[in-house]
């Protein structure tokens, strides 16, 4: 034990390619969530729809997850709990071992609170009276932030090429207080160009706004793509003006407990947010979301490389059987973005149509804010045998 009271673990084990053993449950057999009170399949309204629209996994969380909150449960003492300041080390060794990209522990900030709530505290340390800028279509959790904390929001056209989306050209309207941004992108599961992140923090940057980049889906970038983390990306010039939120839960499919971490570069800003934090009676740490976050880091390397090896094969059955219907071919997380006209789906009431002709429930790229019309998104993390059957049933298409 150490004066602080927290059990330490080998060097080895911070990094997780280091950890030995089995990924755990194999994803091709069936996982039943009946009981588990899931918001995915309460989205399924009648009996034998299959939801495909929450960005939640059907698939088993890693073996060490579920090993370190057992564990923990057995010892009775639930009370208030500090933060583990190894925390911010193992965060940092993720990264580095990761996606080799070396992260100041000093810029780390766990948070008891999901990404979503991050965002609104971040938000709220800018008190911002200009505009919050986002390119659409994206996650619609934007617009609802922005919408709950009545900040002006403005939203930039995302240009659509034979290659997928790239993010808008040119100089950012003034004043704008911040421009968020999904990385990989949520809907379509693009992972940005580094060019064209660090262009968009110079821009950004020239109109006095902070570059918010969620990379809740980082983590889960297929082989052979390569996800640029924000704050180590962008030209050490505008570092200050640049904030990266993560979390393992979509990582790790445990967002039901929820936590998030931020990389905050900015002395100052990160002051302001651990005020903010304590303005709402939330400190860093928490007794839950630091079992899950640390067995995740610590142990979870494993199981992840098998999940993204099941997504992959997942995302090419579905874009080769989708063909032309996919907007922009997924390189990251599990999302497919589709347009409604080329599956043969009415654009304006695609969702529904797909519901009643095949059993499949999407997101509604309306959604997503104007760039998302006539659009849906599909969540493929499923086990084998229920895509067959997803397969089988957009043959009606």
């Amino acid at each position: 034990m150490t004066d602080d009271g927290f059990q330490r673990t080998a060097d080895t084990l911070r990094n997780p390619s280091a950890v030995r053993g089995a990924p755990g449950p194999a994803f091709d057999t069936p996982f039943d969530r009946t009981g588990t009170g899931s918001s995915k399949w309460t989205r399924a309204k009648a009996p034998g729809v299959i939801p495909m629209g929450l960005a939640d996994m059907d698939l088993p969380g890693p073996p060490a997850v579920a090993e370190a909150l057992e564990r923990r449960a057995r010892h009775r003492a639930y009370g208030y709990t500090v933060c583990d300041p190894a925390g911010r080390t193992l965060v940092a060794d993720w990264y580095r071992a990761r996606h080799g990209v070396a992260v100041d522990p000093d810029w780390v900030l766990l948070l008891p609170c999901g990404p979503r709530t991050a965002l609104r505290l971040l938000l709220d340390t800018l008190h911002p009276q200009a505009p919050v800028l986002f390119p659409t279509p994206e996650w619609g959790g934007f617009t609802q932030l922005c919408r709950a904390a009545g900040i002006d929001q403005r939203e930039l056209r995302l240009p659509l090429g034979p290659d997928g989306y790239r993010l808008p050209d040119g100089p950012l309207p003034r004043p704008t207080a911040a421009v968020l941004l999904s990385s990989p992108h949520n809907p379509s599961a693009r992972v940005w160009p580094a060019t064209e992140l660090r262009a968009l923090a110079e821009r950004a940057a020239e109109a006095d706004a902070l570059l918010v980049s969620d990379e809740v889906h980082g983590d889960l970038t297929h082989p052979g793509h390569v996800h640029p983390v924000a704050v180590t990306t962008v030209d050490p010039a505008v570092r200050h003006r640049t904030v990266t939120l993560n979390s393992v839960g979509k990582t790790f499919n445990c967002s039901g407990i929820p936590s998030s971490f931020a990389l905050v570069p900015d002395p100052a800003l990160r002051a302001r947010l651990t005020d903010t934090l304590a303005g709402y009676g939330l400190w860093e740490g928490g007794l839950l979301e630091q079992t899950v976050q640390q067995a995740a880091l610590r142990e979870g390397g494993p199981w992840l490389d098998a999940l993204l090896a099941h997504l992959a094969a997942a995302r090419d059955r579905l874009t080769e059987h989708l063909g032309p219907a996919v907007r922009s071919a997924p390189q990251a997380s599990y999302l497919l973005w589709l347009d409604a006209a080329a599956l043969g789906l009415p654009p304006a009431t695609a969702r529904r149509a797909l519901l009643e002709r095949c059993g499949l429930e999407a997101s509604d790229g309306a959604d997503f804010g104007p760039g998302g019309s006539g659009a849906l998104r599909l969540n493929y993390a499923l086990p084998g045998p229920v895509l067959d059957t997803v397969l089988a049933r957009l043959d009606r298409l």
